[in-house]
């Protein structure tokens, strides 16, 4: 390695032990990573494209205010993503607070008292319990008459299409897909895998609504679930598509009718899309949405990275490190409260903002037990950033995933590592 390098290297921490251990680590993954940028090559000319179709201009980007109606930018913008996700229509907006408030709308929007939500891939993720009602809150879908039925995955990860066929019944209207793994033991979907789950359920029942929680699966691969089958997908700004720039907002793509119950549900009857000025950000989501793709490749990097670092040391991991990818998150078992908090401060104190600060799990809104998050980002909350977190409890999984350059992923990956291994709870052996 670069003597000047190495030595930056020790500067933030990383003894040569371990920094010699992650180079041979990188150095396997060569073949992975030129995949990965050719995936991300493709992605930017989509976006391009998209772009130049709708003929983004110097004016998309002024500030509009009050109303917002004739919002040019905020109208082009949507477009841009509608043809970028294969959609009909799209609702891209910085209203849309989260993707749990963006999930909340597609399903308040679009289910009515006496229907009935499907979840053919097991518990959704812990902040939509709420939101359906599986744990009492106010204003949720069980508050509005509206039930709810699961199928589990079956103990391979593979559908259980026979569990799927029987809950489906006449008030079953939309069938809800969550792309990626949460908090939960299991593989994230690949869109060939959710188009297949989507033929089943349209052969069971063709007018049902296949929704997908996109959440960290944009610019993965080169097709998105809309290609797929799906009805409507769903997703954060302050993900993928945010590219790291979006302070906020979220966005929802798919089959212009369902697209408008949105809108409506989110401003008003009678108002819908033609209200809700974008409030000086839009210049933002622009460019974000153009850096996503790259983003992307550079977390995906990270994430293969963790896997194999984490693999060779003896821990469990899911996706594990030859498998291909379909989200950017990566879950990593310790057995242990003391290496999950290791790791958690490891990446914490690669973070360029709030490098300081320790991390603490905390009853953190939404979630049932206490959350350990380290997340040192420029937008608070933003997950295509570097971060990591998750439930202490058994058998201590952590998530990590994001970081906007490879550089900065793999350094969080090492600073992880240093703290466990100055705490004798890894031994490094040579690769």
């Amino acid at each position: 390695m670069n003597p000047l390098l190495e030595e930056q290297y020790k500067r933030l921490g990383i003894s040569k032990e371990v920094l010699d251990f992650g180079a041979a680590v990188e150095e396997s993954l060569k073949e992975r990573f030129a995949g990965i940028d050719a995936c991300a090559e493709y992605n930017q000319m989509k976006v391009v494209a998209a772009m130049q179709k709708n003929r983004v201009s110097a004016e998309c980007f002024q500030t509009a205010t009050g109303y917002g109606y004739n919002d040019l930018g905020r109208d082009v913008l949507e477009r841009v993503y509608a043809d970028c996700f294969c959609a009909e229509d799209a609702l891209v907006r910085p209203q849309i607070t989260c993707g749990t408030h963006a999930l909340a709308l597609a399903l308040l929007s679009n289910l009515r008292p006496g229907d009935e939500l499907l979840s053919p891939v097991g518990k959704p993720y812990d902040t939509l319990e709420e939101v359906i009602g599986i744990r009492p809150s106010k204003g949720s879908l069980a508050e509005y008459g509206i039930t709810y039925a699961q199928a589990d995955l079956l103990p391979d990860g593979s559908f259980d299409y026979e569990s799927i066929a029987k809950a489906i019944n006449e008030r079953t209207k939309l069938a809800t897909i969550q792309r990626s793994k949460g908090y939960a033991p299991r593989k994230t979907l690949s869109v060939e895998r959710i188009g297949e789950l989507i033929r089943f359920l349209k052969k069971q029942k063709p007018d049902i609504i296949c929704m997908v929680d996109n959440c960290y699966g944009e610019f993965v691969e080169t097709r998105e679930p809309l290609e797929a089958g799906a009805d409507l997908i769903v997703g954060s700004l302050i993900k993928n598509p945010g590219g790291g720039l979006a302070p906020i907002g979220g966005y929802l793509a798919g089959k212009k009718e369902y697209v408008e119950n949105a809108a409506y549900r989110l401003t008003s009857p009678g108002l819908g899309k033609e209200v809700g000025a974008s409030l000086g950000v839009i210049g933002s989501f622009y460019q974000g949405l153009f850096l996503a793709p790259t983003v992307v490749s550079g977390a995906l990097k990270g994430a293969v990275f963790a896997a194999n670092i984490y693999e060779r040391l003896g821990f469990s991991v899911i996706p594990d490190s030859t498998e291909s990818r379909h989200d950017i998150v990566q879950a990593v078992t310790f057995g242990s409260r003391e290496a999950m908090t290791a790791f958690c401060e490891g990446i914490q104190a690669a973070a360029p903002v709030d490098s300081h600060v320790t991390p603490e799990p905390w009853a953190m809104p939404g979630y049932d037990c206490d959350v350990i998050m380290a997340a040192g980002a420029f937008v608070q909350g933003s997950s295509i950033e570097l971060s990591a977190d998750g439930p202490v409890k058994p058998p201590y999984t952590v998530y990590f995933q994001g970081g906007l350059t490879w550089y900065h992923a793999k350094l969080g990956i090492l600073s992880s590592l240093q703290k466990l291994y100055e705490r004798n709870l890894v031994k490094i052996d040579k690769v």
